[in-house]
């Protein structure tokens, strides 16, 4: 799925960082059963574990204990967090609240953990009651702000995206630059309608707010329609005319259109104002190519490789280059990186 895969770095640290705050913000201390002091310090060594990074070897000792005990199920189903084994928290998790004391550190952090891992197997409409009890406690912490953002986009609540966003990111929920944050949090999750509206919101109520022109521009250029990418970067760079992305999506616009001299003059300007990105050299690349200039195209490519050496399409596109050229033996060896490449996924 899409989303885990994304989510998965972006929510890696959020626990830990999350629930240190936690424990520091609360003045309880952690449940235990009368007596039970053995429990105690064998879970003690077990959160010991998962604070170094060592949650497989916590896995191991919980599993030695009365797995019948909250606090052990509890523990358990966190350590299984830390392992990127999310159902399994989720199966250990669920349900468990109620036998934990009422407004404790387990407590909170087992409804915590069991949003996140709702979230991260894409089981949003789940995520999203626990996440938003959790900002009752942690309303200040900026990675569950985003976290919550991104669960109510991907259950459909874009109203509710923007608010909790608005607040990481210190603006006005209705602002124009709230809906531009929305926007491009939704052009991420592959959001595009969504972030369509927010765009065209943000723009009514500041028509020169940077970078809502090149991202409608983005999306227009993305579906092929290219006069319409072209008039928005356009637009976008008479509110920043040094903006070099918007010079490279205008350029990128040109040459798909066929507009070539337009193109380049778009990509070269680009290239002024940030020379080490290695798209415009790859695109400039393709224009000289169409001219019928291939000593100026090979320069082009081989700038974007040194770059970007991974780059599939740039290896590609200098391999035919060569071949055309009748240098064989070149175009052979790019051929075959482009090949690797691809066999590798990059």
């Amino acid at each position: 799925m899409h989303i885990a895969r994304f989510a998965s770095a972006a929510v890696a640290s959020i626990v830990i960082g999350s629930t240190a705050l936690m424990a520091g913000a609360t003045g309880q201390s952690p449940a235990t059963v009368p007596g039970a002091g053995e429990l105690k310090a064998a879970l003690a060594a077990a959160r010991a574990l998962i604070n170094d990074g060592k949650p497989r070897e916590a896995i191991v000792a919980l599993r030695a204990l009365d797995a019948s005990a909250p606090e052990v199920r509890h523990l358990l189903g966190v350590a299984y967090y830390h392992a990127d084994d999310h159902r399994a928290a989720i199966d250990l998790l669920a349900g468990l609240r109620d036998g934990l004391p009422a407004g404790s550190v387990e407590q909170r952090e087992t409804v915590q953990v069991l949003g996140l891992c709702y979230y991260l197997t894409g089981r949003f409409a789940e995520a999203v009651p626990l996440l938003e009890e959790t900002r009752n406690w942690a309303a200040d912490n900026l990675e569950l702000g985003y976290i919550l953002g991104m669960a109510y986009i991907q259950s459909r609540q874009p109203d509710a995206a923007r608010a909790s966003l608005a607040r990481t990111f210190q603006v006005e929920p209705e602002s124009a630059a709230a809906h531009l944050v929305a926007a491009q949090m939704m052009i991420r999750l592959e959001m595009e309608p969504f972030a369509e509206a927010e765009l065209k919101r943000a723009l009514e109520k500041d028509p020169r707010i940077p970078r809502a022109h090149y991202l409608l521009g983005q999306m227009a250029l993305f579906r092929g329609r290219l006069d319409e990418a072209i008039s928005l970067s356009e637009r976008e760079l008479s509110i920043n005319p040094g903006d070099a992305m918007a010079l490279f999506q205008l350029g990128d616009a040109h040459l798909r259109a066929s507009r070539i001299d337009e193109a380049i003059a778009a990509l070269q300007k680009s290239l002024w104002l940030n020379p080490f990105y290695s798209g415009p050299y790859i695109l400039l690349g393709r224009a000289y190519i169409k001219k019928g200039q291939p000593s100026t195209a090979e320069g082009m490519l081989r700038r974007g490789i040194q770059y970007d050496p991974n780059n599939r399409s740039a290896h590609y596109q200098l391999a035919q280059l060569l071949q055309q050229m009748g240098r064989t033996e070149e175009a052979k060896r790019e051929f075959e990186i482009a090949e690797r490449l691809q066999s590798s996924g990059k």
